[in-house]
């Protein structure tokens, strides 16, 4: 079978590579802006689900992975933050407190969608210093990333408590990715 990964993160390569050693690249060039949903985990599926539909349309002799992280916190979404005072303002927001990490995925084969669906993770962080955010968002980490922190890098000593899959938090639940693949024999 021939494996596409519909993403530009780095990380979720790097994660999909434990599951299929051998796969290409695509990213889609969906317009997410368009996309809305009643819940974070609607949202994230949709997202997930719109990226991997667009490149599977051009791409439908091979196994396409779609997958979209967001970070959500009493109720508000946290993308990738839009400078640096975005990325201080998520950081203050989650200082000292609880908040989730979803990851939709969808999975097309055949140019179908064969199943979505997407992981929860809840992430406790420790109370942050000022000089701790404005630190942090000095190391540049924050900027290509769902909640302003990478837990595989600098925001590792911030956090307090995950409950749930850490490799969710990073970017891609590789367990449950590879399970969705084994029960639709894509594996």
């Amino acid at each position: 079978m021939r494996y596409i990964l519909a993403s530009a993160s780095p990380r979720r390569r790097e994660l999909f590579s434990l599951i299929c050693p051998e796969f290409e690249v695509v990213v889609s060039d969906a317009d997410e802006s368009s996309v809305s949903a009643g819940s974070p985990a609607e949202l994230c599926t949709e997202l997930a689900a719109l990226k991997c539909r667009s490149v599977a349309r051009c791409h439908p002799d091979s196994v396409v992975i779609g997958a979209d992280t967001i970070v959500c916190a009493d109720g508000e979404v946290l993308g990738k933050p839009a400078d640096r005072d975005d990325a201080a303002r998520m950081l203050k927001l989650l200082s000292g407190r609880s908040h989730h990490v979803l990851t939709g995925l969808c999975i097309c084969a055949g140019g179908e969608t064969v199943c979505t669906d997407h992981c929860d993770t809840e992430v406790v962080f420790k109370e942050l210093s000022d000089s701790e955010i404005e630190d942090y968002v000095q190391s540049g980490d924050p900027f290509d990333k769902a909640g302003a922190y990478g837990i595989q890098n600098g925001a590792a000593r911030f956090c307090r408590k995950i409950d749930g899959d850490f490799f969710n938090v990073v970017g891609l639940p590789v367990n449950k990715l590879y399970e969705l693949m084994r029960e639709h024999s894509l594996i």
